[in-house]
């Protein structure tokens, strides 16, 4: 059963988003939706997770859970996913501290 997808992208590689573009459509600037089997979109998912390079990129679903989706990460990101009793919650990471505002 196909189900709508969700992904959402920064700097990816221009080949990537043609591959991504051959099965949804693209509203808006790195975000891409589509109705997807579940076979394409893992297909899908695994080209993105392998081809991602310095960019980043986020896939959301729908699953029988609590919050009815689920959520995939790819890259390096800020944000991270982490799991609070079957709940998918977002953790901040910290940024990069500057050498310049550390006092010895």
């Amino acid at each position: 059963m196909a189900t709508m997808t969700v992904i959402a992208t920064t700097a990816i590689p221009d080949h990537l988003r043609g591959a991504l573009t051959r099965w949804m459509i693209e509203p808006a600037p790195g975000l891409y939706v589509g109705t997807l089997s579940a076979r394409v979109r893992t297909e899908l998912w695994t080209a993105v997770s392998a081809s991602i390079g310095d960019g980043a990129a986020v896939l959301l679903h729908p699953d029988a859970n609590e919050q009815g989706f689920t959520l995939h990460t790819a890259g390096r990101r800020r944000r991270t996913p982490i799991d609070f009793d079957g709940l998918t919650l977002i953790a901040l990471n910290p940024a990069e501290p500057d050498n310049e505002s550390v006092n010895p």
